[in-house]
């Protein structure tokens, strides 16, 4: 029994799974939920999809689905976005666990290591339209090696949204370099990675979905028709694959930080907003502006970014999935 007067017992109360396995084989497919604590339409999105697979209305034939509706028990019990730090980054095994995101973390990655796919459900605190991120194109490097592109971005097209995204170690290098020259504690390359690089990492693929924001009902449907269409792509369940309805594909190829005291974003841009060449995009507390130096797209602007962290992220058109 859970002692109450415990906040360590509270805190690392066990995760909860639940597993749908078909008789035909197929992918195993991983959903998470509420890694960031304040983000509910994927444990709503998760609870409703697991009564349904229970009802037979979405009926596992192939494969296997498990379902984790809450990741970040503390933060989601405390209705915040961590618990003692961001669960999403950082993420790779740690024998001797420091907080109880290493502890959480260790659970994660050895449910990673045993599927192939990973959808990973997410909000965002401001306004915006839902949109998916993937991973990088296929290759050797040092940052994020990687084999299988073309599956992976043909999963993240069908989850149900019209805008991908890709780009975000690039981005977050960017990030540690400016951190660097402003000699702010350096942060390791690793910092970047999350559930979906760790699940890239073991030789799997996956997307991450951002539903729309935080407070709005309609994020649980986003999330919700996500995992049907997920099911529906693998062919875990019987049913026709998903149409995409992709009109963008975009590439985060920079970040603009907070480097002082008084910077600030410059308009009231939302994520996904397009760019023209030219708009200013922030301020600089010295009164310089940072403006677009092409056209393109906003994506997660902040109005409350502390020095060292990003005021927004930009990205430009990418014709990648025509070209593959």
């Amino acid at each position: 029994m859970t002692d109450l007067n415990n906040p360590t017992a509270i805190d690392d109360a066990p995760l909860e799974s639940t597993t749908f396995a078909g008789l035909q084989s197929g992918p195993r497919l991983l959903v998470l939920g509420a890694v960031h604590g304040n983000e509910t339409c994927g444990p709503n999105a998760i609870r409703r999809a697991i009564e349904d697979c229970r009802a037979g209305k979405l009926a596992i034939r192939r494969g296997s689905v498990t379902f984790v509706p809450v990741a970040n028990p503390k933060a989601y019990r405390q209705r915040t976005r961590e618990g003692d730090r961001n669960l999403n980054r950082d993420l790779h095994d740690k024998p001797v666990p420091r907080d109880h995101e290493d502890r959480v973390g260790n659970r994660l990655c050895a449910l990673l290591r045993a599927h192939d796919v990973l959808l990973d459900i997410h909000s965002f605190s401001g306004e915006g339209e839902p949109f998916v991120f993937f991973g990088p194109e296929n290759n050797t490097g040092p940052l994020e090696p990687f084999r299988s592109a073309a599956v992976e971005a043909d999963f993240a097209a069908r989850l149900g949204v019209p805008t991908i995204i890709y780009g975000w170690l690039e981005n977050y290098a960017q990030l540690i370099a400016v951190r660097d020259r402003l000699r702010l504690p350096s942060l390791s390359p690793m910092e970047g990675y999350g559930t979906t690089e760790y699940m890239r990492f073991c030789g799997g693929y996956g997307a991450t979905i951002e539903c729309g924001s935080h407070d709005d009902p309609a994020s649980a449907e986003v999330a919700y028709r996500a995992i049907a269409n997920a099911l529906a792509t693998l062919s875990l369940i019987d049913a026709e694959r998903p149409v995409s309805p992709m009109k963008s594909v975009i590439h985060m190829n920079e970040v603009i930080i907070c480097e002082a005291e008084g910077d600030k974003l410059e308009g009231d841009w939302k994520t996904g907003d397009a760019v023209a060449a030219g708009s200013p995009i922030a301020r600089r507390a010295n009164g310089e502006m940072v403006v677009a130096r092409t056209s393109g797209f906003i994506i997660f602007p902040s109005r409350k970014a502390k020095i060292g962290e990003a005021i927004c992220h930009f990205g430009i058109a990418s014709d990648r999935l025509r070209r593959a």
